[in-house]
C-alpha cells in the first residue's frame, strides 16, 4: 500500500509551507499580470492574451486558495466539529470549475481567430512570452517544492493554474518564433487551443478529486477490503461491519466502524491495537469504533447500518415516520 509522503510531515509545518508558497506565487503573478495583458493587446497575440487571462484567474485562484488555507487553521467548534478543513476542498472545486470555463473561452476565441486571422507583432510577443515564462516558472517552482501539491487538492488546484500559464508561455514563444520566421499566424490560436486541452484535462482531475472528497469516498490509495482484513487479525476481533473511510481534507483521513469483539480481551486493549494497526499500516489517525457482541442481535435490530437492506431501512425509518406524520 502506498501512503502519501506528506503524511510524515507535521500538519503545522505543512500548513505554514502552503501559506508561504501560495503568498509568494500570488505576489509573482500579480507583478507580471498587468505587463503581459498590455503586451498581449499591443502585440495582437491570442496566446499572450490567453496567458494573461490565465494569470488573472491565477491571481483569484491563488488568493482563494490562500484564504481557504488560512481559514482551515481555525479551531473546531461544537457547531463545526471538523473545523473549516473542507474550505480548502471547496476552494479547489471552485478553482477547477473556473479554470474549465477559462479553457472554454480560449477554445472559442481560438476558433474565431482561425476564421478571421489577425496580424501579430512577433518580436514583442516573443519578448513578453519569455518574461512570462520566467515569472510563471518561478511561481510553479515555489508551489511544487516538497511535492506537497501532489496530494494536497487545494495546493494542486492552484499549481494547475500556474502550470497552465507556464505552458501558455511556452506556446506563445513557439508561436512567436514560427510567426517571425514564416508569417503563419494560425499557429497562434492552434497552440493556444492545444495548451487549453492539456490544462482542461488536469482541471477535470482536480474537479473530480474535490467531488470525491465532498462525497466522502474512500481515498483511491486505500483498499477497504485490506483495511477490514487487517482489523480482523487483531486478537479479540470477530468481525467488522459498517466500515467507512473518508477524507476530511487532504492528508486528514477518518475512519469509523462497528467491531464485533469476543470476551477474550477487554475492549480498551483491542481498541489500542486496532488504532495502532490503522495508524502504522494505513496512515489513518482519526478513528471512531463501536464495539458489539458477535451477532448478539438480529441484523434488523442492530440499528442504522449501510451493510444490509434491513439496516438501511433502519437508517431511513425516522425520515419515513416524519413524512407519514406530516401527511396526516
Amino acid at each position: 500500500m502506498h501512503r502519501p509522503e506528506h503524511q510524515h510531515t507535521p500538519a503545522s509545518l505543512r500548513a505554514e509551507y502552503k501559506q508561504r508558497a501560495l503568498a509568494w506565487a500570488l505576489g509573482i503573478t500579480l507583478v507580471f499580470l498587468v505587463a503581459e495583458a498590455i503586451g498581449g493587446w499591443l502585440a495582437g497575440s491570442l496566446a499572450l492574451v490567453a496567458d494573461a487571462a490565465h494569470m488573472a484567474t491565477d491571481a483569484a485562484a491563488l488568493g482563494l486558495a490562500l484564504f481557504a488555507s488560512l481559514l482551515a487553521r481555525r479551531p473546531a467548534t461544537p457547531a463545526r466539529s471538523y473545523g473549516f478543513y473542507r474550505a480548502e476542498v471547496l476552494a479547489a472545486l471552485a478553482n477547477a470549475a473556473f479554470l474549465i470555463l477559462v479553457c472554454a473561452g480560449i477554445f472559442w476565441e481560438a476558433f474565431q481567430r482561425l476564421l478571421h486571422p489577425r496580424p501579430v507583432d512577433a518580436p514583442l510577443m516573443l519578448a513578453i512570452a519569455l518574461a512570462g515564462l520566467a515569472a510563471n516558472g518561478a511561481a510553479a517552482w515555489v508551489l511544487s517544492r516538497g511535492a506537497l501539491h501532489r496530494h494536497d487538492v487545494n495546493l494542486r488546484s492552484a499549481f494547475l493554474h500556474v502550470l497552465g500559464d507556464l505552458l501558455g508561455s511556452v506556446a506563445a514563444i513557439a508561436a512567436g518564433t514560427i510567426i517571425w520566421l514564416t508569417g503563419w499566424t494560425p499557429v497562434d490560436p492552434l497552440l493556444s487551443a492545444a495548451i487549453g486541452l492539456l490544462v482542461l484535462r488536469s482541471a477535470w482531475r482536480v474537479l473530480w478529486d474535490s467531488v470525491e472528497v465532498l462525497l466522502e469516498a474512500t481515498p483511491a490509495y486505500l483498499d477497504p477490503g485490506a483495511i477490514r482484513a487487517a482489523m480482523r487479525t487483531v486478537p479479540g476481533v470477530g468481525d467488522v461491519h459498517d466500515l467507512h473511510v473518508w477524507t476530511v481534507t487532504s492528508g486528514f483521513i477518518a475512519l469509523s466502524g462497528h467491531v464485533e469483539v469476543d470476551e477474550t480481551r477487554p475492549w480498551p486493549a483491542v481498541l489500542l491495537d486496532l488504532a495502532q494497526v490503522l495508524r502504522d499500516r494505513f496512515g489513518i489517525l482519526h478513528v471512531t469504533l463501536q464495539p458489539e457482541e458477535p451477532a448478539g442481535l438480529p441484523e434488523a435490530f442492530r440499528g442504522c447500518s449501510l451493510d444490509s437492506p434491513e439496516g438501511l431501512r433502519s437508517c431511513l425509518l425516522p425520515l419515513a415516520e416524519e413524512t407519514t406524520t406530516s401527511q396526516r
